[in-house]
């Protein structure tokens, strides 16, 4: 299960999922990447965290966690990522064409559009996006790309060097979707924007069978609806990996 922006697998989908998943006879990694949470220290009093992450790293990240799982026998994992992590786990399983199923949780677009498109929303650089942009360009060019710089919007704080990195290599979502063979769910909130979280468009370019579920009453951290979005994911791939004609030879 790949996290999202700024959060952990103790919040969000990848706390609350696993449960749900292990009732199927299925076994859960759920992992930090290098950027979670906002800032943090692990074993110094060097800075770390989402402020300091690089898309380089957390793909990285992801194929670490892909390596550890195959090391222990489970070489071909179904993969889950919500929001920031619904788009990078669409490029890992664009890397690994043998990936059985892809579940997207409010998976954004990803691409050059998210900057504009989150700071559009109030999110990121709010209306100071142009300025924002200058001074980290500024500062990774004096090589003072680790300075943290303040940001109006979530995630509140950012590196330069971070910053200038989430401008053009972020990965594209819908230009990825003709990649993804393997079944597909793709989830998204009522209160969401469609042209952020684009479900139905990547259905529409998705190289393989995509089901789109629109949740109602649900915001983007599925507060309060955790039990609706756990059951929709569940019953999918209950259907789609035959889990329980698995477990009971007597149905199949």
């Amino acid at each position: 299960l790949f996290h999202g922006n700024t959060t952990n697998f103790y919040s969000g989908p990848s706390r609350f999922l696993p449960p749900h998943l292990a009732r199927l006879g299925l076994a859960c990694l759920a992992f930090n990447r290098r950027g979670h949470d906002i800032l943090g220290v692990r074993d110094s009093r060097e800075p770390v965290g989402t402020a300091f992450q690089t898309i380089g790293e957390a793909i990285a990240d992801n194929r670490i966690a892909a390596a550890w799982l195959a090391a222990r026998g489970f070489p071909r994992p179904v993969v889950i990522g919500h929001s920031n992590g619904g788009m990078l786990a669409v490029r890992h399983v664009a890397d690994h064409a043998a990936t059985p199923a892809l579940v997207l949780l409010s998976a954004h677009c990803g691409g050059r559009a998210l900057a504009p498109r989150i700071s559009r929303a109030g999110l990121f650089a709010g209306d100071r996006l142009e300025e924002l942009t200058d001074r980290a360009r500024a500062l990774v060019a004096a090589g003072r790309g680790s300075e943290l710089m303040l940001l109006p919007g979530w995630w509140y704080v950012i590196s330069a060097a971070s910053f200038v990195d989430l401008l053009t290599e972020v990965p594209d979502l819908l230009e990825l979707a003709p990649a993804i063979a393997c079944p597909t769910l793709f989830v998204r909130g009522d209160e969401e924007p469609r042209d952020l979280y684009p479900a139905e468009d990547f259905q529409a370019r998705a190289g393989g069978p995509c089901a789109v579920e629109i949740v109602p009453r649900c915001n983007h951290f599925y507060v309060g609806r955790e039990d609706a979005v756990a059951g929709l994911v569940s019953a999918w791939l209950d259907r789609t990996l035959g889990l329980r004609a698995v477990a009971d030879p007597a149905r199949a």
